[in-house]
């Protein structure tokens, strides 16, 4: 056995054959992952159109990050980003844990009903965008044939030519694709919660909506919290929905900061500017993640 083998074996340098073993994923997430990264924060404090490797850097300036946060464009994109994430999430989070509380308990069918609460997060995105796109045409969408035959609406609305109308399909859509995976999540911690705990509860008197508050909750607070993260990260970055579904628009009002930056990237080649875009929503998701873990580490502390 060659003496490196050997070193490597004794029980106090054991952990070193780990960080070998580890060493060649850790090179290819730092490839795939901070290369990028880099070349992105460099980008983004150069005036740069069309971004080419091949070509010599360009002189270090703040011209984008100025222009940025002088730009009305890029704060109405954080507002439209804001109200999506906190009325997706907040949906998610009630309709995933109402479905998971369901299909938790013993019932006849259970398998199958769990399987109907996850078949959209199985769905593409973008075969889910198209669906929604004719259920919601303005001309023959099956939610205007219920509008206006129910009697809620006397006319047939344009869902994708006014803002808010807009906004709504593309909050529903984000909901529709979204909760499946809070409900998956909340279903995963509920199976790891003792029986015992709730048959203690019913002896001392305890009613369903106690079961749920003293108990069921707050035992789920870590499950709940690293599922808050994850889904206000998925909404804050979400692309292909809002692209296929509305490109922005009407008049901006579906227009999050992926979009804007895919737009100045791809659409007017301002590479260094969409750079910029890009970095502050970077940070903005990192601040945002810190927070939440802080504020549920907190209130389980």
């Amino acid at each position: 056995m060659p003496r490196l083998a050997l070193d490597l074996a004794r029980p106090s340098r054991r952990h070193w054959l780990g960080y070998i073993l580890l060493a060649p994923a850790v090179v290819l997430v730092a490839l795939i992952i901070l290369y990028p990264l880099i070349v992105s924060l460099d980008l983004s404090f150069q005036k740069v159109g069309i971004a080419r490797l091949d070509q010599p850097r360009k002189d270090f300036t703040l011209v984008n990050y100025k222009r940025l946060f002088t730009s009305l464009e890029f704060w109405y994109a954080c507002w439209v980003t804001l109200k999506l994430v906190t009325i997706v999430t907040a949906a998610c989070f009630a309709i995933g844990l109402g479905t998971a509380l369901l299909v938790n308990n013993k019932f006849k069918g259970k398998t199958a009903a769990r399987l109907l609460v996850a078949l959209p997060w199985a769905i593409p995105e973008v075969i889910a965008v198209v669906i929604f796109a004719w259920i919601f045409d303005s001309s023959f969408g099956l939610m205007n044939w219920i509008l206006v035959t129910t009697g809620l609406s006397e006319k047939m609305i344009s869902w994708f030519s006014q803002p808010v109308p807009a906004f709504t399909v593309v909050s529903v859509v984000l909901i529709w694709k979204g909760y499946p995976f809070v409900s998956i999540m909340t279903l995963a911690g509920l199976q790891s919660i003792p029986e015992d705990f709730y048959n203690a509860a019913k002896v001392d008197g305890a009613n369903s909506l106690q079961r749920l508050r003293y108990i069921t909750l707050p035992v789920l607070m870590p499950v709940l919290g690293v599922t808050t993260v994850l889904v206000v990260l998925w909404v804050f970055r979400d692309f292909s929905i809002i692209k296929v579904l509305t490109d922005g628009g009407p008049v901006k009002a579906t227009t999050t900061l992926s979009i804007m930056t895919y737009e100045q990237a791809f659409g007017f080649f301002n590479f260094g500017y969409a750079s910029a875009v890009g970095m502050v929503t970077l940070v903005i998701c990192v601040l945002a993640s810190l927070l939440m873990l802080g504020h549920r580490a907190k209130a389980m502390y």
